[in-house]
């Protein structure tokens, strides 16, 4: 089973989104588990008080070292890479779920208010992943989109697997357009190719379509497809 841990100010905000459709199904068949740990509960007083302000000075409070560091150690036996989401780290993309989706297993720090304290970052050799180049409240939000984006990656998730191979960003391809009924609506009409009933030039069409799009829409995604696979189907 495939163990996330969250460790968060605001634990209440779990599962959040992953209580519902396909990861909250997965949650509730236990394909998956969702571990919620109150970085409150290791302050060091009475009063929950778990941040301080920033030496050298600066606006906004930081996360004390030594609090995140005790919350860490009581999942120290949780299998798994340690994750904090913050905007510095690397982007999160397809492959990363892909990695994750093979753990046994991941902790996902959520930083509040500036952040955290460096050292704990350098003690833990944590791992810093961003979701986009935006700024959240905190990272419980960024958090559960990369465990949906792993949870539905893991088997008997997804019913029909073969689904996924054909998703946006697999093989560095935006996913073909789709269509269902009617078959002509607002005067538009649902390709021709689709309704011929035949497969091979039905595949071919969907493998084009994925390249026209991700020419025009993602340079950046059709350079990495170009170098990565050579198709005798590719055109200029």
């Amino acid at each position: 089973m495939w163990n996330a841990t969250v460790l968060s100010l605001f634990p209440e905000m779990f599962p959040g989104t992953l209580g519902s459709s396909l990861a909250g199904k997965a949650l509730k068949n236990g394909l998956w588990n969702l571990n919620k740990i109150n970085i409150r509960d290791f302050a060091n007083n009475k009063n929950g008080k778990v941040d301080d302000v920033p030496f050298g000075g600066g606006h906004g409070m930081v996360i004390n070292p030594e609090v995140l560091d005790k919350a860490l150690n009581s999942v120290s036996a949780h299998e798994g890479p340690r994750i904090y989401l913050s905007p510095r780290g690397k982007k999160f993309d397809q492959a990363i779920a892909r990695n994750l989706s093979k753990e046994k297993g991941a902790v996902f720090i959520c930083g509040r208010y500036e952040g955290v304290d460096e050292r704990f970052l350098i003690h833990n050799d944590v791992t810093e992943v961003s979701v986009g180049d935006f700024i959240l409240s905190g990272g419980e939000i960024a958090a559960q989109l990369i465990i949906d984006a792993t949870v539905r990656l893991l088997p008997n998730v997804i019913g029909n697997s073969l689904g996924l191979v054909e998703e946006s960003f697999e093989n560095n391809l935006l996913e073909y357009p789709l269509y269902t009924y009617p078959r002509v609506w607002n005067n538009i009409e649902v390709p021709e190719v689709l309704l011929s009933g035949d497969h091979q030039k039905i595949k071919m069409w969907k493998i084009k379509m994925s390249e026209n799009l991700t020419k025009s829409k993602r340079p950046d995604l059709w350079s990495k497809y170009i170098k990565s696979v050579s198709y005798t189907h590719l055109r200029a």
